[in-house]
């Protein structure tokens, strides 16, 4: 019989740890994040939340909070920005303004502490540890793949875009007043503690940012602390202020916004003048002539009728022909999307094989990133595709 403790044994106790490894490896990719799709990065985001109940109960209508206490979420989100960060990426050259902010709340305002031109750390860092001094860092994901790969799978999931910031605010301070956004928010705690508290909306969904004042917001709906690992999502218009606790040496997290200017309202702004070009191209109605000196009257009483006829007749078009393009909201979301973080893996944007021809079935690889529109060629009177604009990062506010 072998001794035990022998090389036997030792092997049989190195598979044993191998396979434990192995174990919790498998176990943080399945429950961490996945991105097998859009659908799926998104539901990973809020688990346990299921996506119909979020979106039922909670998206445009109340805030959610998701304390997970769960040590492989709170190493992930730690991953994907740390206060350690700021020093190699000062080296890289950061100017403030563009990508650093540093202020702090003072009496109910914000105070913006910034210097001029490129970031030095050691200043920096002197501000964050004798002012208090909140660091705001825009749009992490352009130095973050994985919030690269988060944000660039929100953009396919939502249709719209998606912007980032992250917050380091040192212990017993406040970077920014009582406030709300003009954005829906998911607030990923990454480091540290920070102490929240949400009010009742003064204007909901707001279609702007406003900062709010502590006797006309009365007293908070919520009041929590967030940990490492925690989510908290709010609709724009929600009214909050968060401070690092006494105790805690500093907190961060990274604010993921999207749904800016993404209303019916927005979308209507857009597609309307489109629709009245169409129509009256079509409809004499809308091509007969205003009435003398409308422009200079104040009264328009007598024309409101008129004007009501027509907007029934652009109704009855919409519902007949079912077509309302959007033009610049579309252009901007193309142009100004993430594209697709393809991580060390450059084969996918390397063609190959023969050229389609018109039977052909073809595969598209990012098929959540190309637009294709069929329209008639003016003068071979033939179909034509037209291939989305080149995409490439955007750096949003």
């Amino acid at each position: 019989m072998p001794k035990k403790g022998g090389k036997h044994a030792e092997m049989e106790k190195e598979m044993q740890a191998q396979c434990k490894r192995a174990k919790v490896e498998a176990a943080c990719s399945l429950s961490v994040m996945s991105f097998e799709s859009p659908d799926s990065l998104f539901g990973s985001l809020i688990s346990p939340i299921k996506q119909e109940m979020f979106f039922r109960e909670y998206w445009e209508q109340k805030p959610l909070l998701i304390q997970r206490n769960d040590p492989l979420l709170a190493a992930y989100y730690q991953s994907l920005f740390q206060l350690s960060d700021l020093k190699e990426l000062c080296s890289q050259g950061l100017y403030y303004g563009r990508d650093i902010n540093i202020c702090r709340c003072v009496n109910g305002k914000k105070k913006v502490l910034n210097k001029e031109g490129k970031v030095n750390y050691m200043q920096l860092k002197k501000d964050f540890d004798q002012k208090k001094a909140t660091i705001q860092f825009h749009q992490p994901q352009r130095f973050k793949e994985e919030l690269w790969k988060i944000q660039e799978k929100l953009e396919c999931y939502f249709g719209s875009l998606v912007g980032s910031n992250v917050y380091i605010t040192p212990q017993g301070s406040q970077g920014l007043p009582p406030h709300y956004d003009d954005v829906e928010v998911f607030i990923l705690q990454l480091e540290g503690e920070k102490h929240w508290r949400l009010y009742k909306p003064t204007v909901h969904l707001a279609r702007e940012y406003n900062v709010e004042s502590e006797d006309r917001i009365g007293n908070p709906t919520h009041e929590f602390v967030l940990k490492p690992g925690d989510l908290l999502y709010f609709p724009r218009g929600t009214i909050h202020q968060a401070d690092t606790p006494l105790g805690i040496s500093y907190s961060t997290h990274v604010t993921i916004s999207t749904y800016q200017n993404n209303s019916w309202g927005d979308f209507l702004l857009d597609a309307i003048p489109g629709l009245v070009f169409d129509t009256a191209k079509e409809d004499v109605a809308l091509r007969t002539s205003i009435p003398r000196q409308l422009l200079m009257q104040v009264d328009i009483a007598d024309s409101t009728k008129k004007l009501s006829s027509l907007l029934r007749r652009l109704a009855d078009r919409l519902e007949n022909t079912r077509e309302l393009r959007s033009s610049d909201m579309k252009k901007d979301f193309i142009m100004n999307r993430l594209p697709p973080c393809l991580e060390c893996d450059s084969d996918p944007l390397t063609p190959g094989g023969k050229l389609p021809k018109i039977d052909s079935k073809i595969r598209l690889q990012f098929r959540d990133h190309a637009i294709i529109t069929v329209e008639p060629d003016q003068d071979n009177s033939v179909s034509i595709m037209k291939p989305p604009s080149l995409l490439r990062v955007g750096v949003r506010g």
